[in-house]
């Protein structure tokens, strides 16, 4: 597992810095270091919000706080570690991916079958996130005893997949090279990680998806007993 120090050394082998480091937190006597320290928190945090990333998906239970808009019926404090709101869930709703209906015979489409929702369906619910008077976010919606899916901040660099790690130290390099190559040559060369980031982030969104396999369920009366 690559921790922070190994991607930041990537970052820079990829901009043919010869230069290692060996601490950025506390970062280290050196000015790649001091790059490394400032950058990578950015480039990792950014990069978490531009994919629904497994390692860092959450689901919680929301602290309900107090409703100062009457148009919403409640409000509740966002989690103090999201990157991402995902949905806003019913507490019973089994997952929020899956869609499931019953198929009954209905004399108006002859032996057709009519899909109807089945019970306990999970239909995406309305919400809007704002700041309060302190700055604090606050998530209004209309469903009672709301749960939260949501993308946190992953900062344990050994949840993250090689892929992520990958595209991570491109998108680290392409904030490095201006400062440290400097001029056109390191815009163009930051130009050229942010390339390659983007090919290693389609990679990983594409692995990362597949590691989820939640399909459409159809149940018809026949079966829905068995």
């Amino acid at each position: 597992m690559a921790s922070e120090v190994d991607i930041c050394n990537l970052a820079l082998s990829h901009i043919g810095d010869e230069a290692t480091v060996s601490s950025i937190n506390p970062p280290e006597a050196s000015f790649q270091a001091g790059l490394c320290a400032r950058f990578y928190p950015i480039a990792r945090d950014s990069l978490l919000q531009m994919h629904n990333w497994n390692f860092g998906s959450k689901r919680v239970n929301l602290a309900q706080v107090t409703n100062v808009w009457p148009q919403w019926e409640y409000a509740y404090a966002v989690p103090g570690d999201c990157v991402t709101i995902v949905s806003v869930l019913p507490p019973d709703a089994a997952n929020d991916y899956a869609t499931q209906f019953v198929f009954t015979d209905s004399p108006s489409f002859g032996h057709n079958y009519s899909p109807l929702i089945a019970a306990g369906q999970y239909v995406p619910q309305p919400y809007a996130v704002e700041a309060d008077t302190l700055g604090a976010g606050v998530i209004y919606t209309n469903q009672a005893s709301a749960m939260l899916r949501y993308q946190s901040l992953v900062s344990d660099p050994t949840k993250f997949t090689p892929l992520f790690v990958m595209t991570l130290s491109w998108h680290l390099a392409s904030m490095l090279a201006g400062p440290i190559i400097k001029g056109d040559i390191g815009s163009a060369e930051a130009k050229r990680c942010l390339q390659m980031m983007a090919g290693y982030l389609s990679q990983a969104r594409t692995s990362d998806s597949n590691m989820r396999n939640i399909k459409v369920e159809h149940i018809v009366p026949w079966s829905a007993g068995r």
